[in-house]
């Protein structure tokens, strides 16, 4: 009984944390700040904080648990810009089936197991927008990772998303005498869009998504769905608390009205044009590219990369983002991933190196970029005061970002969660 007594202390105190801490000292070949590389650098972990960085001669040894990785860089956790935890590759399910087959239980089940996999593959923070008919969900489940529960990352949280009436759903196709889930809250005018922001924001979101635009035109193209004034009033209700907005939005016009609304980032814009996206740098708002899921979607259609003719999705997500670039729109790194697997985030920022982008840029985007956008003001560099989200990976990921997937060491919160 005693032996039980003590175990159950035990497991009480280092939930409370009092073993779970300690002081690291790191030592990498080098060290990427979130800004720039550094040669024979190490950083310094005290508990939850980096306490000191700079060239390892400078830093002392006493008391801390050396840990060093030859051959390796360090860099801050990666942050994943756009994410659906609660959704999982259309090629094994579609998102109909998904919305309508799968209870919500057997959706958190899988929702935990990809938040473990995208944590052990480095990324730990992602920004989930939306969790696709699964409510409120998300948000339970971050507490879960909060509390200790499960593993997995920071997650800002988005809930349920707002659509329009009638532009979004898997009633399209289905019979319109049915009410089928929508996967996203519908909201129109003044009463309704701030009871549903409001709403939201009470059981638990982080930031508002809108779907700016969708497939609802009168012979399925997309469209544009909410106005501007409408979105300028979503803007206004979740600016109040604090919140920003995220707006889906492909096609120019709904992306005007979205960032003269006052929307903080643009998801895809697959066919935004020169102009717009001028706009955007003006209004210094973000553009979020996900080119692995246009990739992988066409990918699902039967498109066979390398040997066939890039289709028209791809070949307008390749001139958007280099329209972007050229123009100097800051760009955030999120894949909408959940259209592809959870784990394999590092595809979107492989594309992005693909599509123009300097391996050094993308990984700014991954981590100070994206801290920045999201107002993460504690994460996404390493510097004294910031929180230990650190990882380790085999290489030069600044030269070549496929090694951005050989992790060693994944640290979050001061804590090592992965060691290969």
């Amino acid at each position: 009984m005693k032996k039980i007594a003590a175990l159950l202390v035990f497991i009480l105190l280092y939930h409370a944390g009092i073993f779970a801490q300690k002081t690291y000292l790191l030592i990498p070949d080098r060290v990427f700040d979130g800004v720039q590389v550094h040669e024979g650098w190490a950083v310094l972990v005290k508990d939850s904080l980096i306490i000191a960085v700079g060239p390892v001669t400078q830093l002392p040894k006493e008391n801390a648990e050396v840990i060093t990785m030859k051959g390796c860089t360090l860099l801050p956790g990666l942050i994943e810009g756009h994410s659906h935890l609660y959704l999982h590759p259309y090629n094994e399910t579609s998102w109909n089936d998904q919305v309508l087959k799968e209870s919500r239980s057997y959706r958190t089940a899988r929702a935990v197991v990809h938040a473990k996999r995208t944590l052990e593959n480095g990324f730990t923070t992602v920004r989930d927008l939306g969790t696709e008919g699964a409510m409120y969900d998300d948000a339970g489940l971050k507490k879960s990772i909060d509390d200790g529960i499960i593993p997995g990352p920071r997650m800002l949280v988005a809930t349920r998303a707002i659509v329009a009436t009638g532009s979004y759903g898997v009633n399209k196709g289905y019979s319109a005498d049915e009410d089928f889930p929508k996967g996203a809250e519908e909201a129109d005018g003044h009463d309704a869009i701030i009871k549903a922001v409001r709403t939201q924001i009470g059981k638990g979101a982080d930031v508002i998504k809108i779907y700016a635009d969708y497939r609802w035109g009168a012979n399925g193209e997309i469209q544009p769905t909410f106005s501007q004034e409408e979105i300028a009033l979503i803007v206004e209700t979740a600016k109040s608390s604090g919140r920003p907005v995220a707006a889906h939005a492909g096609s120019p016009e709904a992306i005007r009205r979205a960032v003269l609304g006052g929307c903080e980032t643009i998801e895809h814009a697959d066919n935004c044009t020169a102009e717009v996206f001028q706009l955007m740098k003006e209004k210094d708002v973000y553009f979020c590219p996900t080119l692995a899921a246009t990739e992988a979607i066409a990918k699902y259609r039967g498109w066979m990369k390398g040997k066939d003719a890039d289709p028209e999705s791809v070949k307008n997500k390749k001139q958007s983002f280099k329209t972007a670039m050229e123009i100097g729109v800051k760009i955030i790194f999120g894949g909408d991933v959940g259209v592809f697997p959870h784990g394999d985030n590092a595809r979107e920022m492989e594309l992005m190196v693909e599509y123009g982008m300097k391996p050094l840029d993308v990984l700014r985007s991954a981590t100070s970029v994206n801290a920045t956008a999201f107002h993460l003001n504690n994460l996404g560099q390493i510097k004294t005061g910031m929180l230990a989200d650190i990882i380790f990976v085999e290489g030069k990921p600044d030269e070549q970002i496929q090694s951005i997937r050989k992790i060693k060491l994944v640290m979050k919160n001061g804590k090592i969660v992965v060691r290969n």
